[in-house]
Protein backbone atom coordinates (compact mmCIF):
# COMPACT_ATOMS: atom_id res chain seq x y z
CA UNK A 1 0.00 0.00 0.00
CA UNK A 2 1.29 3.49 -0.85
CA UNK A 3 2.02 6.03 1.88
CA UNK A 4 -1.05 8.04 0.79
CA UNK A 5 -3.20 4.93 0.84
CA UNK A 6 -1.91 3.98 4.27
CA UNK A 7 -2.67 7.46 5.57
CA UNK A 8 -6.21 7.26 4.22
CA UNK A 9 -6.70 3.81 5.76
CA UNK A 10 -5.52 5.09 9.15
CA UNK A 11 -7.86 8.07 8.91
CA UNK A 12 -10.81 5.89 7.98
CA UNK A 13 -9.94 3.67 10.93
CA UNK A 14 -10.02 6.70 13.21
CA UNK A 15 -13.39 7.75 11.87
CA UNK A 16 -14.90 4.38 12.81
CA UNK A 17 -13.12 3.89 16.14
CA UNK A 18 -15.18 3.36 19.34
CA UNK A 19 -13.58 6.44 20.92
CA UNK A 20 -14.78 8.65 18.08
CA UNK A 21 -18.25 7.10 18.01
CA UNK A 22 -18.66 8.14 21.67
CA UNK A 23 -18.65 11.77 20.54
CA UNK A 24 -20.33 12.09 17.18
CA UNK A 25 -23.18 13.98 15.52
CA UNK A 26 -26.68 12.58 15.87
CA UNK A 27 -26.83 11.82 12.13
CA UNK A 28 -25.07 8.70 10.84
CA UNK A 29 -22.43 9.39 8.22
CA UNK A 30 -21.33 12.70 9.76
CA UNK A 31 -18.34 13.60 11.97
CA UNK A 32 -17.01 16.54 13.94
CA UNK A 33 -14.25 18.05 11.85
CA UNK A 34 -12.12 18.89 14.90
CA UNK A 35 -11.77 15.14 15.51
CA UNK A 36 -10.28 14.60 12.07
CA UNK A 37 -8.06 17.59 11.28
CA UNK A 38 -4.93 18.36 13.28
CA UNK A 39 -4.03 22.00 12.67
CA UNK A 40 -7.27 23.69 11.60
CA UNK A 41 -8.68 26.80 13.23
CA UNK A 42 -12.38 27.43 13.77
CA UNK A 43 -14.56 30.54 13.94
CA UNK A 44 -18.12 29.26 13.71
CA UNK A 45 -19.87 32.53 12.93
CA UNK A 46 -23.47 31.31 12.99
CA UNK A 47 -23.16 29.99 16.54
CA UNK A 48 -22.75 33.59 17.75
CA UNK A 49 -23.81 37.11 16.84
CA UNK A 50 -20.87 37.96 14.56
CA UNK A 51 -22.62 37.30 11.26
CA UNK A 52 -24.76 39.06 8.66
CA UNK A 53 -27.97 38.48 10.66
CA UNK A 54 -26.44 39.81 13.87
CA UNK A 55 -27.53 37.03 16.23
CA UNK A 56 -27.02 33.28 16.81
CA UNK A 57 -28.73 31.24 14.10
CA UNK A 58 -31.34 28.56 14.73
CA UNK A 59 -29.83 25.08 14.80
CA UNK A 60 -26.33 26.08 15.92
CA UNK A 61 -26.29 24.93 19.52
CA UNK A 62 -22.50 24.51 19.64
CA UNK A 63 -19.62 26.23 17.88
CA UNK A 64 -18.41 23.12 16.05
CA UNK A 65 -18.11 22.12 12.40
CA UNK A 66 -19.93 18.96 11.28
CA UNK A 67 -19.38 17.36 7.86
CA UNK A 68 -19.90 14.07 6.09
CA UNK A 69 -17.11 11.56 6.59
CA UNK A 70 -16.19 11.83 2.91
CA UNK A 71 -15.77 15.60 3.07
CA UNK A 72 -13.74 15.34 6.28
CA UNK A 73 -11.37 12.80 4.70
CA UNK A 74 -10.89 15.05 1.66
CA UNK A 75 -10.18 18.05 3.89
CA UNK A 76 -7.56 16.06 5.78
CA UNK A 77 -5.74 15.75 2.45
CA UNK A 78 -6.13 19.51 1.84
CA UNK A 79 -4.73 20.18 5.30
CA UNK A 80 -1.59 18.17 4.55
CA UNK A 81 -1.26 19.86 1.18
CA UNK A 82 -1.30 23.46 2.44
CA UNK A 83 0.91 22.61 5.43
CA UNK A 84 3.77 22.15 2.97
CA UNK A 85 3.57 25.91 2.38
CA UNK A 86 3.36 26.83 6.06
CA UNK A 87 -0.41 27.30 5.95
CA UNK A 88 -3.41 25.93 7.81
CA UNK A 89 -7.15 25.86 7.22
CA UNK A 90 -9.66 28.03 9.09
CA UNK A 91 -13.36 27.15 8.98
CA UNK A 92 -16.39 29.42 9.32
CA UNK A 93 -19.15 26.93 8.51
CA UNK A 94 -19.78 23.38 7.39
CA UNK A 95 -23.01 21.43 7.67
CA UNK A 96 -25.92 23.88 8.07
CA UNK A 97 -29.33 22.70 9.34
CA UNK A 98 -32.27 23.47 7.04
CA UNK A 99 -33.84 25.45 9.91
CA UNK A 100 -30.87 27.84 9.71
CA UNK A 101 -31.43 28.31 5.98
CA UNK A 102 -35.09 29.03 6.72
CA UNK A 103 -34.05 31.68 9.21
CA UNK A 104 -31.81 33.31 6.59
CA UNK A 105 -34.77 33.43 4.21
CA UNK A 106 -37.02 35.06 6.82
CA UNK A 107 -34.32 37.59 7.62
CA UNK A 108 -33.74 38.42 3.94
CA UNK A 109 -37.49 38.98 3.46
CA UNK A 110 -37.64 41.54 6.30
CA UNK A 111 -36.82 44.98 4.84
CA UNK A 112 -36.71 46.59 8.28
CA UNK A 113 -33.77 44.55 9.61
CA UNK A 114 -30.69 46.17 8.07
CA UNK A 115 -28.52 46.38 11.19
CA UNK A 116 -25.62 44.53 9.53
CA UNK A 117 -25.93 46.12 6.08
CA UNK A 118 -22.91 48.42 6.38
CA UNK A 119 -20.60 45.53 7.22
CA UNK A 120 -21.86 42.69 5.03
CA UNK A 121 -23.84 44.05 2.05
CA UNK A 122 -23.35 47.84 1.83
CA UNK A 123 -23.92 48.03 -1.92
CA UNK A 124 -26.90 45.65 -2.16
CA UNK A 125 -30.54 45.80 -1.14
CA UNK A 126 -32.02 42.72 0.47
CA UNK A 127 -33.97 41.55 -2.63
CA UNK A 128 -30.63 41.34 -4.45
CA UNK A 129 -29.44 38.73 -1.97
CA UNK A 130 -32.00 36.32 -3.45
CA UNK A 131 -31.42 37.45 -7.03
CA UNK A 132 -27.64 37.11 -6.87
CA UNK A 133 -27.64 33.74 -5.13
CA UNK A 134 -26.37 34.68 -1.68
CA UNK A 135 -29.58 33.51 0.02
CA UNK A 136 -31.60 30.56 -1.30
CA UNK A 137 -34.45 28.24 -0.37
CA UNK A 138 -31.99 25.37 -0.04
CA UNK A 139 -28.25 25.41 0.61
CA UNK A 140 -25.61 22.90 -0.34
CA UNK A 141 -24.38 23.26 3.24
CA UNK A 142 -27.44 21.31 4.41
CA UNK A 143 -26.28 18.29 2.39
CA UNK A 144 -23.23 18.13 4.64
CA UNK A 145 -20.31 18.31 2.19
CA UNK A 146 -19.96 22.07 1.72
CA UNK A 147 -17.57 24.26 3.69
CA UNK A 148 -16.78 27.93 4.15
CA UNK A 149 -13.09 28.39 4.86
CA UNK A 150 -9.93 30.41 4.41
CA UNK A 151 -6.18 30.02 4.87
CA UNK A 152 -4.07 31.18 7.80
CA UNK A 153 -0.37 31.36 8.53
CA UNK A 154 0.43 28.24 10.56
CA UNK A 155 2.83 30.06 12.86
CA UNK A 156 0.73 33.13 13.66
CA UNK A 157 -2.83 32.06 12.91
CA UNK A 158 -3.29 35.24 10.87
CA UNK A 159 -5.69 34.97 7.95
CA UNK A 160 -4.32 35.49 4.47
CA UNK A 161 -5.68 38.65 2.87
CA UNK A 162 -8.38 37.55 0.43
CA UNK A 163 -9.52 41.05 -0.50
CA UNK A 164 -12.91 40.77 1.18
CA UNK A 165 -14.03 39.19 4.46
CA UNK A 166 -16.05 36.02 4.85
CA UNK A 167 -19.76 36.52 4.02
CA UNK A 168 -19.25 39.89 2.35
CA UNK A 169 -21.96 39.96 -0.31
CA UNK A 170 -20.89 41.67 -3.51
CA UNK A 171 -18.78 41.35 -6.68
CA UNK A 172 -15.52 41.80 -4.77
CA UNK A 173 -16.06 38.35 -3.25
CA UNK A 174 -16.44 36.65 -6.64
CA UNK A 175 -13.77 34.41 -8.11
CA UNK A 176 -12.00 36.20 -10.95
CA UNK A 177 -12.90 39.70 -9.82
CA UNK A 178 -10.63 42.58 -10.85
CA UNK A 179 -11.45 44.43 -7.63
CA UNK A 180 -8.69 42.77 -5.59
CA UNK A 181 -4.92 43.07 -5.73
CA UNK A 182 -2.48 40.68 -7.37
CA UNK A 183 -1.44 39.27 -3.97
CA UNK A 184 -5.06 38.87 -2.85
CA UNK A 185 -5.79 37.02 -6.08
CA UNK A 186 -2.80 34.75 -5.45
CA UNK A 187 -4.04 33.99 -1.95
CA UNK A 188 -7.48 33.04 -3.25
CA UNK A 189 -5.89 30.92 -5.95
CA UNK A 190 -3.73 29.08 -3.40
CA UNK A 191 -6.89 28.02 -1.59
CA UNK A 192 -8.77 27.24 -4.79
CA UNK A 193 -6.03 25.05 -6.25
CA UNK A 194 -5.62 23.08 -3.02
CA UNK A 195 -9.35 22.44 -2.84
CA UNK A 196 -9.56 21.47 -6.51
CA UNK A 197 -6.70 19.00 -6.12
CA UNK A 198 -8.64 17.12 -3.47
CA UNK A 199 -12.07 16.91 -5.03
CA UNK A 200 -13.84 20.16 -4.17
CA UNK A 201 -15.42 22.65 -6.54
CA UNK A 202 -15.78 26.39 -5.88
CA UNK A 203 -18.89 28.57 -5.93
CA UNK A 204 -18.27 31.49 -8.24
CA UNK A 205 -19.83 34.24 -6.10
CA UNK A 206 -18.01 33.38 -2.85
CA UNK A 207 -14.26 32.78 -2.67
CA UNK A 208 -14.68 30.90 0.67
CA UNK A 209 -17.35 28.38 -0.43
CA UNK A 210 -16.50 24.86 -1.67
CA UNK A 211 -18.47 21.64 -2.18
CA UNK A 212 -17.14 18.10 -2.45
CA UNK A 213 -17.81 16.96 -6.01
CA UNK A 214 -18.53 13.37 -4.98
CA UNK A 215 -20.79 14.37 -2.10
CA UNK A 216 -22.58 11.34 -0.61
CA UNK A 217 -26.01 12.99 -0.17
CA UNK A 218 -26.52 15.17 -3.27
CA UNK A 219 -30.33 15.20 -2.97
CA UNK A 220 -30.78 15.25 0.82
CA UNK A 221 -31.15 18.40 2.94
CA UNK A 222 -30.66 17.55 6.61
CA UNK A 223 -32.08 19.42 9.58
CA UNK A 224 -30.46 17.88 12.67
CA UNK A 225 -28.93 20.54 14.98
CA UNK A 226 -25.25 21.24 15.44
CA UNK A 227 -24.77 20.11 19.03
Amino acid sequence: MSRAGLGLALLLGLLTSPALRADQPTQDGFVYLDQVLKSARYEVRYAGADNFVGEPIDGYQKARIILTREAAVALAAVEKDVALSGLALKFFDGYRPQRAVDEFRRWAADPQDIRQKARYYPDLDKPALFRDGYIAKHSGHSRGSTVDLTLVDSATGKELDMGSPFDFFGPISHHGTAQVSVQQTRNRETLRQAMLRHGFEPYGAEWWHYTLKAEPYPETYFDFPVQ
